[in-house]
């Protein structure tokens, strides 16, 4: 909720493993895999997957194309039902697999695991606590569903509950760079017992930071009390991609935090370079013609193996910001989904995925 291609950039992972006890490979490096939590009626109630199933068919159509999709299913019957729906759109059934775990909500990248690899390449998945981002909403399933996921996939859980650390809150530039924001991460609604050091010192040794950009950030502007992906993403260890002051005023970025995040330096010392995307150029309106009051993100985009997945809202400026990140980008292909359904809710494309990255043994 608004909530990273090459043999080199894994190399860079690797080398990079050092630092703490393990690496969390960059977004933009080959995938095995994306995570996906299916849409359901249990928390919301009924029309609440109806409405936002299409977006996830997309999704997982595109991803398909050139990696596998996991989707975390409720239960066994909505197992079926999803296989059915997925079947019917003529998508490669061989690339998509089932996991059987019930949830609260589908933000993946705040409550599935988060995928690592440890100093021997071993893949492992870590992880942190999750607690409706200051409980504002229903968790406690979302809560486990790494701990579920771990005895499934057989593969080694690292248990880091007692700091509560969504996946949306931090960029991480591959390089030793950890940025985000003190709103969504020592909020005391998150982390009442530790200082802003000590959790420094968490990211330290289990995502191999060194150095932290800490921006001020802004408490209950949205749930998730501003996730620094809905507006500032590393394309690289010196590059972020964000927005010109004027749109990051609109999505309620402070003076203060624009100063920061512009003279930011990277683990060498030296200031990065930017690469800016527009904001919607209309404040969000649904297809109901309901007015969401608020524009629309496209920096909330995900990086697939083949494709990129960029957040629209069927307003003119989709086609200028999929049109600077295919720049970005030249070896994968753009597609833009309307995410206003889902935008609805907070949350856009970063927000609702979670990569797994290949195995390197």
């Amino acid at each position: 909720m608004g909530c990273f291609h090459s043999t080199t950039a894994e190399s860079q992972s690797v080398k990079q493993q050092n630092v703490g006890k393990y690496t969390m490979p960059d977004e933009r490096n080959k995938h095995e895999g994306t995570w996906l939590q299916w849409p359901h009626n249990f928390t919301y109630g009924k029309g609440h997957k109806e409405k936002l199933e299409a977006i996830w068919i997309e999704m997982t159509a595109a991803l398909s194309e050139g990696e596998n999709v996991h989707i975390i299913a409720y239960d066994k019957y909505e197992k079926e039902y999803i296989y059915d729906l997925l079947y019917d759109e003529g998508i490669d059934m061989d690339k998509i697999d089932f996991y059987i775990v019930p949830t609260d909500d589908v933000w993946a990248r705040d409550t599935a695991p988060i995928f690592v690899y440890d100093k021997d390449n071993n893949i492992k998945l870590m992880d942190w606590g999750f607690n409706g981002w200051g409980k504002k909403t229903p968790y406690k399933k979302d809560a486990q569903i790494a701990n579920r996921l771990g005895k499934q996939l057989e593969k080694e859980r690292i248990d880091l509950n007692e700091v509560v650390l969504e996946g949306g809150a931090f960029e991480l530039d591959g390089n030793g760079t950890f940025l985000s924001t003190r709103s969504a991460v020592t909020n005391k609604n998150r982390n009442p017992e530790f200082s802003e050091a000590e959790i420094e010192e968490y990211i330290e040794e289990y995502l191999g930071a060194t150095n932290f950009i800490w921006l001020d950030g802004v408490p209950n502007q949205d749930i998730t009390d501003f996730h620094i992906d809905g507006f500032a993403k590393f394309y690289d260890k010196s590059t972020i991609v964000t927005m010109k002051g004027d749109d990051l005023e609109e999505w309620g970025v402070s003076i203060k935090d624009m100063n920061t995040l512009m003279k930011a330096k990277n683990v060498a010392g030296k200031p990065y370079k930017f690469v800016y995307l527009p904001i919607s150029k209309n404040n969000v309106v649904l297809n109901s013609g309901e007015n969401l009051g608020y524009k629309g993100s496209y920096i909330n985009y995900y990086i697939g193996n083949t494709v990129v997945l960029v957040p629209n809202y069927n307003d003119p400026n989709d086609q200028k910001a999929n049109d600077i990140i295919q720049k970005l980008y030249p070896d994968r292909k753009v597609i833009g989904i309307d995410v206003r359904e889902l935008y609805k809710d907070g949350g856009m494309i970063h927000c609702v995925t979670q990569q797994q990255p290949v195995n390197l043994q």
